[in-house]
């Protein structure tokens, strides 16, 4: 039985990222994968929806200019797509592959440094491991261990996913042609994001329930209001206050029974049904019990941290059941590594992290929102610019969107958060999510000197809008460019 500095148990973004960091540290490291490196990071989720995202949005993009001149729409065949998606898998998975077995044979020695082992891991006790391929079997003891073993869709009970008519989120990428129409269950990001992606296409008619008042709750309204409006434009039907009674794959067709808020139903059909309901963490069959790990009332892994009641077990990424996102687990694999090993002491935080979703438009955001804000009965003041002010934006012909840059109440105004709703949202995030961090005000965020012209101009002229010294003036073009101020116990009151 082979020993190791340390066992991870899951080779997706978390467990990879805690093996590397741990060979950074000259630990013996081997890796346990019973699927493929990199799994929901590749396939079926980060690099593949997000391949299809940017090849419909240079559809939609094209088509939006053959339209306006009256020409006919360009189309691909699910075919096309689905090669251009496979292409970008197979580089991802192919720079893993180098990698490893660089890794594995370095020149101190094949496999001294670190090892890569296929096959299904579960604790044998607490310090040890079994693996089990194709009927063969090998332990593997070590001093520390790290379960990474990711997620899967979760499910719905009266809802039978068949993966030919009615689709997970990993199912989805099995299609082997555009539906002609589909029908997506769940108005949260992944849902909204594959209701961009099948109307962007144009070959596809999407219908999206949604049980709220409005998608994407977690946002602000002006958020969720553009990339609504966009979807409809798109002719994506948003069944609103919605509830699913039932749904049923026919030979024929998916056909499913909606009740309204107002009491009103309605039946319709459709080719084929996505459930979008979120994920729950792979945990089944990994012998927790055995290593004496303790779990939590929601079926979680109870932890401190990364740490489980055994300390010496830690769990990262998807599997800890929380915050299910690439960058995070990978900031968690390498935080746990550098926690056992004794970097530091402090514990990681999920505060100011950056996020994108990839609708129509991109919506970007990092720190508070206003709804945050007023949950916490925290003051503060807002300023939003439409990208119709920018000149990035008039020249790439896409001024459906706006920065908000949201600041505390006070004359420091340091910056709470930010959101950017359009072309290129991301790319100013960045820098934002370190002026929070290190507490730094709009003053200097007003002084930086960006480049022109660019998208991020958007969040320096918010600076300056609040500060007074804007470009633009908001009490001239007050339907482009606003500021606001909030207080607890009073309304919502122009600045």
């Amino acid at each position: 039985m082979e020993h190791y500095d340390l066992c991870v148990i899951g080779g997706g973004p978390a467990g990879y990222a805690a093996a590397m960091r741990a060979i950074d540290l000259g630990k013996r490291v081997v890796l346990i994968e019973r699927d493929r490196i990199g799994g929901t990071g590749i396939y079926n989720g980060a690099l593949a929806s997000k391949t299809l995202w940017e090849l419909s949005h240079r559809v939609a993009t094209a088509n939006d200019v053959l339209m306006r001149r009256g020409r006919e729409p360009f189309r691909l065949t699910w075919e096309e797509v689905q090669k251009t998606m496979n292409e970008a898998l197979f580089e991802r998975k192919y720079l893993h592959s180098c990698h490893m077995q660089m890794m594995a044979a370095k020149a101190d020695g094949p496999g001294k440094a670190f090892r890569h082992v296929r096959g299904h891991g579960s604790f044998k006790d607490g310090r040890t491991v079994q693996v089990q391929r194709d009927g063969q079997g090998m332990e593997i003891s070590a001093d520390h261990f790290i379960i990474a073993t990711g997620s899967r869709p979760r499910g719905v009970p009266g809802i039978a996913v068949d993966e030919r008519k009615i689709l997970s989120s990993d199912g989805i990428f099995s299609l082997t042609a555009f539906p002609r129409s589909i029908v997506i269950i769940g108005a949260g990001v992944v849902g909204c994001e594959f209701a961009t992606i099948f109307s962007n296409f144009g070959c596809t008619k999407v219908h999206l329930i949604d049980r709220a008042p409005r998608i994407l709750p977690f946002e602000d309204e002006d958020v969720s209001d553009l990339v609504s409006r966009n979807l409809e434009r798109r002719g994506v039907v948003i069944h609103h206050q919605a509830r699913l009674e039932r749904i049923e794959a026919e030979p024929d067709a998916v056909r499913y029974l909606l009740k309204y808020e107002d009491g009103a139903m309605e039946e319709i059909a459709v080719e084929k049904a996505l459930l979008s309901v979120g994920r729950v963490a792979n945990l089944e069959g990994l012998g927790l019990d055995l290593a004496g790990v303790r779990m939590d009332e929601r079926g979680n892994v109870a932890l401190d941290g990364t740490r489980t009641s055994q300390g010496h077990i830690h769990v990262v990424g998807d599997a800890m059941g929380t915050n299910m996102l690439v960058n995070i687990g990978e900031q968690e694999g390498r935080h746990a590594v550098e926690t056992i090993w004794g970097l530091h002491a402090l514990p990681l935080s999920h505060k100011n992290v950056s996020t994108i979703m990839f609708l129509d438009p991109e919506v970007a955001g990092v720190g508070l929102n206003e709804q945050d804000c007023r949950a916490r009965n925290i003051p503060h003041r807002t300023a939003r610019i439409d990208y119709s002010c920018l000149a990035r934006a008039i020249a790439m012909r896409h001024t459906k969107g706006f920065f908000k840059l949201i600041v505390t109440d006070d004359e420091r105004m340091s910056v709470l958060g930010m959101r950017a709703v359009g072309e290129h949202a991301s790319s100013a995030i960045q820098a934002v999510a370190l002026m929070i961090g290190a507490g730094i005000g709009v003053a200097e965020l007003a002084q930086l000197m960006h480049p022109h012209p660019s998208i991020t101009e958007g969040v320096q002229e918010c600076a300056r809008m609040l500060m007074g010294t804007s470009i633009f003036k908001p009490e001239v073009l007050s339907d482009r460019m606003r500021c606001t101020a909030w207080r607890p116990a009073a309304d919502m009151r122009a600045a």
